[in-house]
């Protein structure tokens, strides 16, 4: 098989495990429970701020206890003195991959100013990605994404960030990398898929069926009410990530390649760059953040929160 063909099909692989992916985040995401019996919005309220100070994602509220904002952090770490990055900054920018054009807007504004932008795409070594790329993709995932995309009133993070600017690097593996490294732990692409399908049914049944996601699909305010819906379980990493790891609690769709972003990471810093962003999904900064402390002696000095998509509206 030569390597183009290869690299294809790998591609069309990855593409089904996204799409898999996208099944916790969505299937799963029937909330009708908590559709027609909130818990009080004073408990509730208690319960999202004990959660806030360690989430990378979360639903900003009303006063009132209404859902307002889903929203992503930005976490910045600094070298502890003393240490071979003392006084750096890097900045884990978490990001949703659909939003509010606003959103690209003020995440654009914010990434010019640092010295190295490193980003997420399972791609070649150094790939950089043009909007009008988007044209040219012919996949079920993007079929999908158009769907949501429309259906939710959002915009695409690929066509609102401009990937060719200067201080961008591409910091993911490749094709090629996001295999050997799933035949190295006597892992596959088939097998992760069973497991994270195997979550998402296991969630489904625990929350009481398809009820919820239908009331949204036939609100007057559809859009609305499914951002919500799908707002609510995007919050839960556990639960959302859950089946990804294999028997050893490895796995190669967040802790695969984010070992390979950092290994980007360090260069950058060892090459003297000051202020440097790593802008991936807000679902990798959880371990990305224990590799900030434990591998570069990094401390987490405050969090900023955008507001990815607007609950109020359509």
């Amino acid at each position: 098989m030569n390597r183009i063909h290869q690299s294809k099909l790998v591609r069309h692989a990855i593409t089904l495990v996204v799409l898999l992916f996208a099944c916790v985040l969505t299937g799963a995401a029937t909330l009708f429970a908590q559709v027609v019996a909130e818990p009080p919005a004073e408990q509730k309220a208690k319960t999202d701020a004990a959660k806030s100070d360690a989430a990378y994602i979360r639903v900003d509220q009303t006063d009132e206890g209404k859902p307002r904002a889903l929203q992503t952090a930005i976490v910045r770490y600094v070298g502890k003195p003393d240490t071979p990055f003392a006084g750096r900054v890097v900045d884990l920018v978490g990001v949703v991959h659909i939003g509010q054009s606003e959103y690209y807007a003020e995440l654009s504004k914010r990434l010019a100013k640092y010295d190295t932008v490193l980003y997420e795409l399972v791609a070649p070594d150094g790939t950089r990605f043009r909007p009008e790329d988007l044209k040219n993709r012919q996949s079920i995932l993007s079929s999908m994404q158009t769907g949501m995309k429309d259906m939710l009133g959002l915009e695409y993070q690929l066509e609102k960030i401009d990937y060719m600017s200067k201080n961008f690097r591409h910091a993911d593996m490749s094709p090629e990398e996001f295999v050997e490294d799933l035949s190295r732990r006597g892992d596959s692409i088939w097998k992760m898929g069973a497991r994270m399908m195997g979550a998402g049914l296991a969630s489904q049944a625990a929350s009481g069926g398809e009820a919820g996601m239908l009331m949204a699909l036939f609100s007057d305010d559809r859009a609305m009410h499914l951002k919500q819906l799908m707002s609510r379980q995007m919050v839960d990493i556990d639960s959302v990530t859950a089946g990804l790891d294999d028997a050893n609690g490895e796995n190669t769709l967040i802790k695969g390649r984010n070992a390979k972003a950092f290994e980007v990471l360090r260069e950058e810093l060892e090459a003297g760059k000051k202020k440097i962003a790593v802008f991936y999904g807000a679902g990798h900064l959880p371990d990305m953040a224990e590799r900030m402390e434990k591998d570069f002696q990094m401390k987490r000095t405050k969090t900023t929160w955008l507001d990815g998509w607007d609950l109020t509206r359509n």
